[in-house]
């Protein structure tokens, strides 16, 4: 693609890379904690991986609530109404296409920040992955309050932690799968380089 066929829109603005950025501190922090309380590592001590994924996680639902406020007072929500349109051209251009150098079926605007497949992938974030990992969370640190809420008799700690962890490792396929993306604009840092300035490459 020429030079000349490249425009830069200011796609993201300061609080959306402020959001952007910390959540994925957050996760990572939660990420790299959470592994270690279930036994796959030794990073910090036991005692202190419980007690920074605790903090990270409250954090990461304070700024869950700010981003969400903004979200929609900005009307940025519509931004993730999902839609089947053009969603097997993606597919089509994430498996062969962008290894072929093929046009891109998808034109990034100020309106449409994500594509039809980033969409979906987000709506399956929210509705599948994050209350799964919210709600055994939930559960797991309030183990103790079990009985005075009556729920003793329904639910096993076992479970909740099989949960718990399952829904870690979907987030961190969906994390590697994200990361992967980043590479896929108009070079491989462009789409990183956009979330830091807020300026984005769209190619004619």
């Amino acid at each position: 693609m020429s030079e000349n066929a490249i425009e830069r829109i200011y796609v993201f603005k300061r609080f959306e890379r402020f959001w952007h950025w910390a959540q994925a501190a957050l996760i990572i922090t939660l990420m790299l904690t959470g592994f270690e309380v279930h036994g796959s590592y030794k990073l910090f001590s036991f005692a202190k991986a419980v007690s920074i994924h605790t903090l990270a996680a409250w954090s990461l639902v304070t700024l869950w609530v700010f981003a969400v406020f903004w979200h929609f007072t900005t009307g940025e929500w519509k931004q993730y109404i999902p839609t089947l349109d053009k969603v097997g051209a993606m597919f089509k251009y994430y498996l062969t296409g962008i290894f072929t150098h093929a046009p891109h079926p998808f034109k990034q605007t100020v309106l449409k920040k994500h594509n039809p497949l980033q969409r979906l992938a987000y709506l399956g974030f929210w509705l599948g992955m994050s209350p799964l990992i919210w709600f055994t969370g939930w559960f797991y640190l309030f183990h103790d309050q079990w009985t005075a809420w009556g729920l003793d008799a329904y639910l096993s700690l076992e479970w909740v932690a099989f949960f718990h962890t399952l829904g870690a490792f979907m987030i961190l396929t969906f994390f590697i799968v994200h990361v992967y993306l980043t590479t896929a604009g108009q070079t491989p840092t462009s789409h990183i380089k956009a979330m830091i300035t807020g300026w984005e490459e769209v190619g004619h």
